[in-house]
């Protein structure tokens, strides 16, 4: 079984090259102001522009308005809307239909009842993300390189693909694969030698283990 790779915060060249080059199948841009992995459209769309083609381009929102959206989309051409935030089946149909691409729904996961909303969102979506539920009061709703028990999701019926996310690195990874059945992974801070700063050693890692 071939392993999807995301890899999510793509902020500079040196991350964007890496990825591509590593075979990364999805490059994630996180358009969330509060997140230190933030990227203005402008500086997504020049960024995507150094590779024709390749990975599918993710925008990663939170909790959207459509202008929000609308405004991204004017400045790079994604390939899968993210919603990571508080939405709504409704809401991702809305968007779904209003601006003609797939959606993706994370969602947070601690124990058995997060996956609840499973069985609400799979009409409406293209795929899942099953990311560590954020501690309480947190400021990020992912990317805090916390790891959710993988077992949970073993040999479980998800009716859309699915990525597994929260705390993955190049050392476990292949672990986490085989123990969550996934059939691909996210990453973000496992990646980076800094906060928000991407390192190509670590992705290219990362891909070669997630697909090895």
């Amino acid at each position: 079984m071939a392993v999807d790779v995301k890899i999510c915060g793509i902020r500079d060249a040196e991350g964007m090259d890496a990825a591509v080059e590593a075979g990364a199948n999805l490059i994630g841009f996180v358009f969330f102001p509060p997140s230190p992995r933030f990227v203005a459209p402008r500086a997504a769309a020049a960024l995507s522009t150094r590779h024709v083609g390749g990975p599918v381009r993710v925008g990663l929102f939170v909790d959207p308005t459509d202008e929000d959206i609308a405004t991204v989309l004017a400045a790079v051409p994604l390939g899968l809307i993210q919603l990571h935030g508080e939405e709504t089946p409704e809401r991702a149909a809305a968007i779904r239909a209003r601006f003609g691409l797939p959606v993706m729904k994370a969602l947070g996961i601690a124990e058995e009842a997060d996956f609840a909303p499973v069985a609400a969102f799979a009409p409406v979506v293209d795929r899942f993300l099953f990311d560590a539920r954020p501690p309480p009061g947190g400021p990020l709703p992912g990317g805090n390189a916390q790891p959710f028990e993988w077992r949970l999701m073993a040999g479980r019926a998800i009716p859309k693909p699915w990525l597994l996310a929260g705390g993955l690195t190049p050392a476990n990874v292949a672990e986490a694969i085989r123990t969550a059945g996934a059939p691909g992974v996210d990453v973000s801070s496992g990646v980076e030698r800094a906060r928000g700063v991407k390192d190509a050693g670590l992705i290219r890692a990362f891909v070669a283990a997630a697909k090895g």
